[in-house]
């Protein structure tokens, strides 16, 4: 009977592509990658995708200083109103160093306090920013943890605007290597104002004035790694006693964006390890990573199971109570199953790394199907992460078998 060749043909290929495709894949170990790095947690991710490319106890949970101000300095940009100001509080001017030496009753220009916040990382100018933006600290630092956890920031806490350690009843100020990289990749490529963030962390040298015009004040940059390789792009230093050195920064050359995250990357008497960490693994990232191009056809190849038409991967589905139009007294047929958008996608890959394809569909779908409708995807996985998807669709459409449809059946059948 046609239907158990069906059947036969499909137990087959969810039996193949089961064990063909959704085999697990260990990640390769490059020779080439960076060895003997000074921080205790650090992490290569690709901006793009988002993707770990190299990492080092990424996920361990540790203090992470000053490179906190990444995420008051874009929270603010996003919140305040243009020429926003912001008056001196007590709690502000009383802010251990490091600081711009603000005064109580002092106004100042939000939009200055950035600069002196990611410039010089002045500890009293993000609470004159905390509090002028959400009125008092503590507040700011609940839109902080909202903002952490509407980026998936699971292991993310925050206790202060600027980094000095502390605890709260939920936890101790801290982020992993991994999140913090997330966090930058964030404020320079989904935040509305990446641009702004990226303007105000470039600039080397920043003078500005209290409203009244009565102080003023100049700011030197000090992310050291601007001038350090080509292409960095944007960066935030840090340190506290818990903490010890901490950095994270961005490079972007050849339509390639990196981001690296230290923490705990050495203590007083070693204030250079960050910048020698930070090359080690952009220079990796540089030199072993290169874009390719991958798409569904990959996913054909070598597979007995599948067939090509125009281009797309398909397969067939069985379909329960529908309609086969060559076999009328059937009450069961097959779906064809194809790509719904075969595009290539570009994935920043290693010349030694290869990239498989987990292919998802239903033992069996109910009649009706409407053409176009999905069921399945294929998903490109590396390194046994998911990098791609793409959407299996019906190629036609199948009708159900219903009782008017077998009663015309057999009244066409007596009158022939």
């Amino acid at each position: 009977m046609k239907w158990n060749k069906y059947i036969a043909g499909a137990a087959g290929i969810f039996l193949v592509l089961s064990w063909t495709f959704l085999l697990p894949v260990r990640a390769k170990e490059d020779p080439a990658q960076p060895k003997d790095l000074y921080a205790r947690s650090a992490v290569l991710l690709d901006a793009d995708s988002g993707r770990v490319l190299f990492g080092k106890e990424e996920t361990a949970i540790r203090p992470m200083a000053s490179t906190t101000k990444i995420m008051t300095c874009i929270l603010a940009l996003e919140e305040m109103e243009e020429d926003q100001t912001g008056r001196v509080s007590e709690e502000a001017a009383g802010q251990p160093k490091v600081r711009l030496g603000v005064e109580e009753g002092e106004t100042y220009r939000l939009q200055d306090l950035l600069y002196a916040l990611m410039l010089e990382s002045y500890n009293d100018s993000a609470v004159v920013i905390a509090e002028s933006l959400a009125g008092s600290v503590e507040a700011f630092v609940e839109k902080m943890n909202d903002r952490a956890e509407e980026l998936g920031l699971r292991d993310t806490h925050f206790v202060t605007p600027n980094g000095l350690d502390g605890a709260d009843k939920d936890g101790v100020h801290a982020t992993t290597a991994r999140e913090l990289a997330l966090l930058m990749r964030y404020c320079i490529r989904e935040s509305p104002k990446k641009e702004e963030f990226l303007a105000i962390t470039q600039t080397k040298e920043y003078t500005f004035t209290d409203v009244s015009g009565k102080r003023t004040f100049s700011c030197h940059n000090h992310n050291a790694f601007l001038d350090m390789m080509e292409g960095a792009l944007t960066g935030k230093t840090g340190f506290t006693a818990d903490a010890g050195y901490c950095y994270v920064g961005a490079l972007r050359r050849d339509e390639r964006t990196f981001i690296v995250a230290l923490l705990g990357c050495g203590w007083p008497g070693h204030k250079n390890y960050k910048w020698e960490d930070t090359r080690k693994l952009m220079e990796y990232g540089l030199t072993a990573y290169e874009y390719r191009e991958i798409g569904p056809e990959d996913a054909a190849g070598g597979a007995g199971n599948k067939k090509t038409v125009d281009g797309g991967a398909f397969l067939e589905i069985p379909v329960r109570n529908g309609v086969d139009p060559e076999h009328p007294y059937a009450r069961e047929t097959v779906v064809r199953a194809e790509v719904e958008d075969s595009t290539p996608v570009r994935i920043l890959m290693r010349e030694d790394e290869e990239a498989k394809f987990q292919t998802e569909v239903p033992d069996a779908v109910e009649a009706p199907v409407k053409k176009g409708a999905r069921v399945g995807k294929i998903g490109c996985v590396l390194n046994g992460e998911e990098v791609a998807q793409y959407t299996l669709t019906a190629a036609e459409q199948i009708e159900e078998y219903d009782f008017g449809r077998g009663y015309a059946v057999l009244f066409q059948t007596f009158l022939l």
